[in-house]
């Protein structure tokens, strides 16, 4: 997957995470931190919350995988090599 790919894929996904941080109220990598350390165990016994966030951090995951991704491959090369200097659409 090349740069420019990536970067359509992250925004696709970011716009998923959107959904919810609205509906939650906090900021997806806020979210995940508390969940990692803990912080949300009270939220398992209802059915909807379990749920959504497992969903909610796969979709973070997979935003950091690809996050990660993009670094590796910018540092490889300046960003003036990256940039388009035509619209893909």
């Amino acid at each position: 997957m090349n740069l420019n790919e990536l970067v359509i894929e992250m925004k696709m996904i970011e716009r998923r995470l959107t959904l919810y941080e609205e509906k939650y109220g906090i900021l997806s990598q806020d979210f995940y931190h508390a969940l990692m350390s803990g912080e949300l165990g009270q939220y398992d016994e209802f059915d909807e919350t379990r749920s959504d966030f497992s969903r909610w951090k796969g979709i973070y995951e997979t935003w950091q995988r690809r996050k990660q991704k993009y670094d590796i491959q910018l540092a490889k090369q300046q960003v003036s090599e990256w940039l388009r200097y035509q619209p893909a659409y």
